[in-house]
């Protein structure tokens, strides 16, 4: 399981005063509220601030004071670790956590590993890679079983959801 989470993304600078642009990397933007240390290639840094603007989130590092010290964090990434990562529902896990997966169906079929996993709105989707391509969506009647300590995943035999033609 990764240690490390990338909550967001360095895009730019904002203002003279340090400030920085952030692209946010997680599902609610507002979790940036919480977030008093982040890191920063691997570096710990003190949040002094947070601001919203439209799809960005404007970010006030401690130390980080003019627009000069700012523009040489662009494209870096700012991560938490596990332990300040927001806490999950039950049955939700990181897509960190999925992807490299093993998956599985209850005949035993290997179908290959979770490669990514897009999110579609209504469910996600697994895109599994092995001899083929195969994509799964996550429903309850077709994911049986996840567990992310053993980095496995069970599912439904494929032909028994997935449209043959």
């Amino acid at each position: 399981m990764n240690e490390f989470f990338n909550v967001g993304q360095i895009v730019n600078t904002h203002g003279v005063k340090g400030e920085v642009k952030v692209y946010p990397l997680t599902d609610d933007v507002n979790r940036f509220d919480d977030l008093k240390e982040i890191l920063i290639d691997d570096k710990k840094a003190e949040v002094e601030w947070v601001k919203y603007q439209k799809d960005r989130v404007i970010v006030k590092i401690k130390g980080i004071d003019t627009m000069n010290d700012a523009e040489k964090l662009k494209q870096k990434y700012i991560r938490v670790t596990r332990e300040n990562a927001v806490e999950l529902p039950e049955d939700t896990y990181f897509i960190s956590d999925l992807i490299g997966c093993n998956v599985s169906d209850t005949d035993g079929f290997n179908y290959g590993d979770v490669y990514d996993v897009i999110q579609t709105g209504s469910n996600d989707v697994y895109w599994v890679k092995g001899n083929k391509e195969i994509l799964v969506p996550v429903l309850k009647e077709i994911v049986l079983d996840i567990n992310i300590g053993e980095k496995k995943i069970i599912i439904k035999p494929s032909g028994e959801w997935q449209d043959e033609d």
